[in-house]
């Protein structure tokens, strides 16, 4: 018979389940139990040794392991603990349970014996003590997903004492340092789990290549950065997780040699260069995620060898196109990420025989074809995302009877037909968005029993028309709602404000025939939205009032009318303000210059605002886009204005400003577009008094105001930027040239560069003079021109006709610049030239202004009008 547990360490182990309480939240395991409550210490079962989670020495009968993860525990643990009474304890495993931010005690010294100590996951908080070094014999340590401090010690001082470590966990622990170099001399290292750590500087790759290495993840840590070494054959590694990382460099081909290897992940790395064909050698993958990161050339073809993967991403790279086919070999495949992978043509009906298939993600790519009908009987279907592509016909109507589905996108697509909302029958549908594509939704309110509780919904551009969807009505867990572009009219109804108001940050609303608001309230009722998007609709009355919460606030394009109220000013994180486009009046509140602290973007544009522009900036203005262009506003431009470092736009056009140049503006360094045309501007324009003022400006309209003089020479010379192509993203990027090119252009006879590319233009091309020198690159990606030098003719059979109609621009695009900018700078005053040349991506928010010659080859002029 073996002894029975010794007397002394029964009653500290009843000790020890007696300082704490059973509560089932303290473990998340799902087969955890409390293992503690079987503990007795009278009847057949008072022999600790047969206690469930106790571990005794069959010849001394000493307690030697405690193993009581997931267990349900929950309480503090300090010094005073009975645990520490184990003096011949090895093993201890607390993980999965709740201390309550406990320290991990000093006296945890007393367990010399240990060799292996599991208290991960399990609320420790604090430094970990220092005690923990005197543990010699500590072959595995784990302190992981705490919230732990090792910093004094710290990792040097950890790995230098404890010399015969062959794990180490310590994944979500505060490090904040370099790993140090002495760690590559842990020969008998197996795992090594520092996710999230904090740590910075280069990780030694002798660490790689330690010959018992087998699981290393570095995930999570953006500070540090390091390199693949070239790998021997014969290494050991099963897993190599560093996404998350700053590695950089290309994967060596003899990544090949990790035959061993069954997880390799690089997501949001800066990896770059071709994917190494070798990559296809290591046919025991299972989960290969090399996403986000700059990889470039075909995706290897020898990926299909890689039979065991079930998980697989490469999203976000910059792959050379390609297509699909090479997948239908990958049969235990359960999760597919291929967003922005340069994928063309159809999506392969092989496909289908990835019977395991949960997630299929395909978004921005260049797909195209129908719908194939096998992804409708795939019920394991969890995530199905296939927009934008370009993806035609009807949808199938099995994909919204999937019974699994959480997520699907199938925006920005051509598909076509009618959808009915009723036809949804997963319950687990969080995300479903179908806008931007030429569907027709419908539904009723006798749907909306039925239908699973949103969080995504995206139906822009779904042709709902007539009253507020009614199908939404229960819909209170929605987070990102977008409605707009569509012909819903009248009010937005009472239920609907009554939505999400804990849960909605994003809403759009745009584009619609809305009137008002069912409900009257002061604030709007939505307490944590951030995004708010009701431009383009028939709004009336006072400004609506977002919550404390919102960044970004457009209600440009309505017909509301009175003041902008104070409340306005209280809104501590609005980056994004635009009322354009209203009938909006009185005098701007003194404290709209509040919002100059957190704003980038604030444009008045086309109310009937009046008195001066407040001075009233504050000193640490944020501002990168003002534009309070077409209103009545009088006095001089605010000297406050030059707190706003940050600032690239500057339009004040059609306003009654009565000043002088505004020389002192020069000193932005950011500045590339300044409108003052159609004021009251006067006097002389002196010379610039250094030569870096103006340095950024791209465009420049002073026309139609009182300025006398000639404008000096220098400042010609401080204008580089206009032949200069930034690559940087200013806020300066939505501006495009609309309508036809009115045929007065063509009697510019200087004009030695014209380049009206990748704007919104249409019509037909004027002809004679200078435009007959113009190549057809200058008129590119302006889909509705005709005639030469394009090879699209107009429809009339004639090149180019005169027209009476000319388009001054509208706000299709927010900050525009219609044809009257150019052509009354022409007549009347000073328009000096990139406008006519601007590259604009709203999508990307790219800038690119192309000038193929400089500056002096476009004539100037300037007159007093």
């Amino acid at each position: 018979m073996h002894p029975l547990c010794h007397d002394e360490e029964s009653h500290a182990l009843m000790q020890f389940k007696q300082s704490l309480v059973i509560n089932e939240s303290a473990s998340s395991d799902p087969s955890a139990y409390p293992k503690v409550e079987s503990w007795k210490v009278d009847g057949e079962s008072r022999d600790c040794c047969s206690w469930d989670g106790v571990e005794c020495d069959r010849d001394s009968g000493h307690v030697t392991g405690l193993d009581l993860n997931s267990s349900f525990l929950y309480g503090s643990i300090d010094s005073n603990s009975s645990l520490f009474h184990l003096a011949h304890l090895r093993r201890l495993n607390l993980a999965d349970n709740d201390f309550n931010n406990s320290e991990i005690p000093s006296d945890i010294r007393n367990l010399p014996r240990l060799f292996d100590l599991n208290l991960s996951f399990s609320v420790f908080s604090g430094q970990i003590p220092a005690e923990i070094l005197e543990l010699s014999k500590l072959v595995s340590i784990d302190l992981g997903l705490n919230s732990l401090k090792l910093q004094k010690p710290g990792l040097q001082h950890l790995v230098e004492s404890l010399t015969i470590l062959e794990v180490i966990h310590l994944s979500e622990v505060d490090i904040s340092a370099k790993v140090p170099q002495i760690m590559a001399n842990l020969s008998s290292l197996s795992s090594l789990f520092l996710r999230d750590c904090g740590l910075q500087g280069e990780f030694p790759k002798g660490i790689f290549q330690l010959p018992n290495l087998r699981f290393l993840s570095m995930r999570y840590n953006p500070y540090l950065t390091g390199y693949l070494p070239e790998f021997q054959s014969g290494s050991n590694l099963e897993l190599l997780l560093l996404g998350g990382t700053s590695f950089s460099g290309q994967l060596p081909e003899s990544i090949g040699n990790l035959k061993s290897l069954k997880e390799f992940h690089v997501a949001g790395c800066n990896f770059s260069g071709a994917i190494p064909s070798s990559l296809g050698n290591l046919t025991k993958l299972n989960s290969l995620d090399l996403s986000n990161n700059s990889f470039s050339g075909k995706i290897p073809s020898t990926f299909v060898s890689l039979l065991q993967l079930t998980y697989l991403s490469l999203s976000t790279n910059n792959f050379s196109s390609g297509t699909l086919h090479w997948l239908c070999n990958l049969t235990k495949l359960n999760f597919i990420g291929l967003r922005l992978t340069n994928l063309y043509g159809e999506i392969p009906s092989c496909l289908g025989n990835l019977t395991q298939l949960a997630v299929l993600n395909l978004h921005q790519n260049k797909l195209a074809g129908q719908i194939p009908s096998w992804i409708g009987n795939h019920t394991l279907f969890i995530s199905l995302g296939l927009g934008p592509n370009r993806l035609h016909g009807p949808i199938p109507e099995s994909i919204f009877r999937l019974p699994n589905l959480e997520e699907l996108d199938l925006q920005k697509n051509l598909f076509r037909g009618t959808v009915n909302v009723g036809l949804l029958r997963s319950r687990s549908l969080v995300s479903f968005q179908l806008s931007g594509n030429n569907l027709s939704v419908i539904g009723n309110i006798n749907d909306s029993v039925a239908l699973p509780k949103f969080q995504i919904l995206g139906l822009a551009g779904c042709n709902l028309s007539g009253e507020f969807p009614s199908f939404l009505h229960g819909q209170n867990h929605l987070e990102f709602v977008e409605l707009g572009g569509n012909q819903i009219e009248g009010h937005i109804p009472k239920w609907f404000m009554n939505l999400g108001t804990e849960t909605l940050w994003h809403l759009d609303l745009s584009g619609n025939f809305l009137t008002g608001f069912e409900q009257s309230v002061d604030i709007l009722p939505w307490n944590n939205l951030r995004d708010l998007k009701l431009s383009g609709n028939k709004l009336e009355g006072a400004l609506p009032i977002p919550p404390r919460s919102i960044i970004s606030y457009m209600v440009s394009d309505n017909r509301l009318t009175g003041e902008i109220p104070q409340a306005i000013c209280n809104l501590p994180s609005l980056v994004f303000l635009q009322l354009s486009s209203n009938n909006l009046s009185s005098k701007l509140p003194q404290c709209l210059g509040n919002i100059s602290h957190s704003a980038s973007v604030l444009d008045l544009r086309n109310n009937s605002f009046s008195g001066d522009i407040p001075d009233a900036f504050s000193n640490d203005c944020t501002l990168r886009a003002i534009d309070f262009s077409q209103n009545k506003f009088e006095g001089k431009i605010p000297r406050s204005l030059a707190n706003c470092a940050e600032l690239e736009i500057l339009n004040i056009e059609k306003n009654k400003i009565n000043d002088v140049f505004p020389s002192w503006l020069g000193i932005f360094p950011k500045l590339r577009v300044l409108i003052l045309r159609s004021n009251r501007l006067h006097g002389v324009i002196g010379k610039p008094r250094a030569n870096f003022e103006f340095q950024r400006l791209q465009i420049v309209d002073l026309s139609d105001n009182c300025f006398r003089g000639k404008l000096p020479l220098e400042y010609f010379r401080n204008w580089t930027a206009m032949k200069t192509i930034y690559k940087e993203r200013p806020l300066y990027m939505q501006n495009k040239l609309s309508g036809e090119i009115p045929v007065q252009l063509a009697q510019l006879t200087f004009l030695a560069v014209f380049n009206v590319s990748h704007n919104v233009l249409s019509g037909p091309i004027p002809r004679g003079n200078q435009f007959d020198t113009f190549d057809r690159t200058s008129f590119d990606a302006n889909p509705g021109l005709c005639g030469k030098p394009l090879s699209r003719k107009c429809g009339n059979g004639e090149d180019s006709l005169p027209s009476a109609k000319r388009d001054e621009g509208s706000a299709a695009y927010p900050l525009e610049f219609g044809w009257k900018v150019v052509v009354t700078g022409y007549a009347s005053g000073l328009v000096i030239g990139v406008i006519l040349g601007c590259i604009m991506d709203t999508r990307q928010y790219e800038w690119l202004l192309r000038l193929r010659r400089t500056g002096q080859n476009l004539k100037t002029r300037l007159h007093r009008s």
